[in-house]
């Protein structure tokens, strides 16, 4: 079977990719799928993350398990996409570059017969220019509406009233080590 999927990157604009790919590629190759219709490089490392309705994130499969414990997550090159999504389990989300933190929304939008003749990957429907830089989000606590909690705001160097540059108010011993 083929499975089509959107992929959305929330930006001002939507930057869309449509792309079909078997049912038995892993996680790998629809990372490298996704990180060449958007021309990224693939260079970085990148998470999906298995998702609920609204878009929680839940189940972490990256693309090296760097866990304390060897072998306690999946990883990408070793999880077909069947195993991860079906009809009742559409959405995924996708972190590629954890420095940037480029965020994308993956949904299976069909299962399909694989078309006779038909090369699989395939990029079937591209809209809309990446930005230079990823899009900005603030990140506002579970039901909370309140900008006290803005996670942006939680380090805010004026609160503090803090100068990096200026060691010898700084509360700490600099030769510690």
């Amino acid at each position: 079977m083929i499975y089509r999927f959107r992929i959305i990157l929330d930006a001002k604009e939507d930057v869309i990719r449509d792309i079909e790919i078997e049912e038995t590629a892993t996680l790998e190759d629809f990372h490298n799928v996704i990180t060449q219709a958007y021309g990224f490089e693939g260079q970085e490392m990148a998470s999906f993350y298995t998702s609920n309705d609204e878009w929680e994130q839940e189940e972490e499969i990256p693309l090296f398990d760097m866990s304390e414990v060897p072998g306690a997550l999946r990883v990408m090159s070793e999880t077909l996409l069947q195993n991860v999504v079906s009809e009742n389990s559409t959405k995924l989300i996708y972190v590629y570059d954890f420095l940037t933190m480029w965020t994308f929304l993956v949904e299976l939008a069909e299962i399909a017969e694989p078309e006779a003749g038909m090369m699989y990957p395939n990029l079937m429907f591209a809209h809309g220019e990446i930005p230079d830089d990823a899009p900005h989000k603030k990140y506002v606590g579970k039901g909370e509406d309140d900008e006290d909690d803005d996670v942006d705001d939680f380090y805010d160097d004026d609160e503090f009233d803090l100068d990096p540059e200026d060691y010898d108010t700084l509360d700490f011993d600099e030769n510690w080590n």
